[in-house]
């Protein structure tokens, strides 16, 4: 009976301390959810006006230390007062786009080290194509015509 016994309480200890390990490996680990993370707050306005854009598309990635986006990302859409607002954003480098119908599409890094941070975006209204069969008003229109009198030059 003591034989029994003396197993047992040695596989307690055992198991005791296989659990108490465990627990500081996983303490010692750094979780993903162990970084900062910041409130984002976007207005986006009309560039010509400063009126807000209303349901544009405000999408972002973070970018890796490469410059390159990771997949996945987020789209948020703004609301008659054209904002937006996302809380729980990993400090670092962000890309953020923005998308409306009638607008050029926006795009820039920002780097997030704050705990909130609030960003004013202005979209621009499209330009023009650019056309070879067009006058721009930098082209020469009219070349001096040869004056035929002249000699060539060698």
């Amino acid at each position: 009976m003591k034989k029994i016994s003396l197993v047992v309480f040695i596989a307690w200890t055992m198991w005791i301390a296989g659990v108490s390990s465990i627990r500081s490996n996983a303490s010692d680990k750094k979780s993903q959810y162990d970084v900062p993370v910041a409130a984002l707050s976007f207005v986006v306005l009309k560039d010509y006006n400063g009126k807000p854009v209303r349901n544009a598309g405000v999408v972002m990635h973070s970018v890796d230390s490469h410059d390159k986006q990771d997949r996945g990302g987020l789209e948020l859409k703004t609301d008659a007062e054209g904002k937006a607002s996302f809380e729980g954003v990993p400090y670092g480098k962000l890309r953020v786009q923005v998308l409306a119908p009638g607008f050029q599409t926006f795009g820039e890094d920002y780097e997030i080290n704050q705990p909130s941070m609030e960003i004013t975006i202005k979209l621009k209204r499209p330009e023009g194509q650019y056309s070879i069969y067009e006058n721009r008003q930098n082209d020469k229109k009219d070349k001096p015509a040869a004056d035929p009198s002249a000699k060539p030059q060698p």
